[in-house]
């Protein structure tokens, strides 16, 4: 797609007299980029609720990067929360499966003019929903699953529950090695089940979240379990229209839960959930038959494929009381070939402070957050 340049617009930092933090101005997409001159080779690889983003090169790093520019980062006090918690959060974790953030800049010098905010990431080669679509077989499965499970494992012990991963928000490599990716959303529960309608991809929502009960980290291993079994049957296990037929499409195949967790429901909700028709639901090897699987006639094969199964039967629990933790998926059989000790006990972060969250901020409050983040990380590259 076509790129053209503008007027370059110059500042240099005290601390740096490199042309390198000079700043131009690219047109990609019919979309704006003022960015620092050591980033060339602008491409559009992708867009969405909270940015574009753009393929470069860095003449300093000598690699290739993804750039993301918030898109109107305070159109709204929503826009304004997500865009500080993603930068905040891709400052703290540090991790070899979640994407990495090289670089946070704003083009603007004072808060008076502060409008444009810009991430730069690793560049993957794609995300899952690509991946998925390939013939896996059991080696690559296991393997992209062990690297979700590190990855989340890195964010759990920060306090930081994902609570919406999907295939669109993991990329990988050609190598197969996996990241996790945009991990802003909001970690309070919505409360509102019968009134309350998604408004993004609910197919990897836990029941707990769909239900607007509370959560804990083992929610996030719903949605792991979600997209095994979409690699393995290739497509979505539960497509509902809306968070009512949500429900529905899950306990067809899961089956009606137990009275012990009707009675964990707000009134409202449970007695929606009461009245619904008992569904007996699916045994694993009806959703998931051998005929899903490789075919090869190896004992070797039909253990794996037992595996898996019995993999997806603790993650894919309705009731998240009774479901297997991301420690435990770590050490199951169809996992645990792959276990290493630093990778799955990575050096913990600091723990996320997540009470400006709890605190209701105006659109311009949380633009003098996000800024003061912008230029605390600035200073910081700056004196490395």
């Amino acid at each position: 797609m076509a790129s053209r340049k503008s007027s370059v617009e110059s500042r240099t930092s005290s601390n740096q007299s490199s042309r390198y933090n000079q700043f131009y101005t690219i047109e990609v997409s019919d979309t704006n980029f003022c960015i620092l001159t050591r980033y060339v080779q602008l491409r559009p690889i992708g867009s969405g609720a909270q940015g574009i983003v753009c393929s470069a090169y860095d003449n300093i790093l000598k690699q290739s990067v993804a750039i993301k520019k918030l898109t109107r980062p305070f159109q709204n006090v929503t826009h304004a929360k997500r865009a500080f918690r993603e930068l905040k959060l891709m400052k703290l974790v540090n991790h070899k499966n979640i994407i990495g953030l090289l670089n946070a800049f704003t083009p603007q010098q004072t808060l008076e003019e502060f409008q444009d905010v810009y991430l730069v990431m690793e560049l993957m080669d794609a995300n899952l929903c690509q991946v998925i679509q390939m013939d896996l077989d059991h080696e690559r499965i296991s393997y992209l699953l062990y690297q979700m499970l590190c990855g989340l494992k890195h964010l759990h012990s920060a306090g930081i529950i994902h609570r919406d991963l999907k295939p669109s928000n993991i990329v990988v490599k050609s190598d197969c090695t996996l990241k996790i990716l945009d991990f802003g959303l909001a970690r309070t529960a919505g409360t509102n089940f019968m009134m309350t309608p998604y408004v993004v991809t609910r197919y990897y929502r836990a029941p707990e979240v769909i239900l607007g009960m509370g959560y804990t980290g083992n929610v996030d291993i719903w949605s792991v379990g979600c997209i095994m079994g979409e690699m393995i049957r290739g497509s979505v296990l539960f497509p509902g229209t809306d968070h009512i037929d949500q429900w529905t499409k899950i306990i067809e195949i899961l089956g009606t839960p137990s009275t012990h967790f009707m009675q964990r429901l707000q009134s409202t909700v449970r007695n929606y959930v009461e009245n619904r028709p008992r569904k007996a639901g699916l045994s694993f090897e009806e959703f998931f038959p051998d005929s899903l699987f490789s075919s090869d006639g190896t004992e070797n094969q039909r253990l794996k494929a037992n595996q898996a199964r019995d993999l997806l039967s603790r993650m894919l629990v309705i009731d998240p009381l009774l479901r297997i933790t991301v420690d435990q998926a770590l050490i199951h059989p169809y996992i645990s070939i792959w276990y290493d000790d630093s990778e799955v006990n990575a050096p913990i972060p600091r723990p996320y402070d997540d009470s400006v969250d709890e605190i209701e901020h105006t659109v311009e409050q949380w633009k003098v957050l996000i800024y003061n983040e912008v230029k605390e990380y600035e200073y910081y590259r700056n004196r490395q």
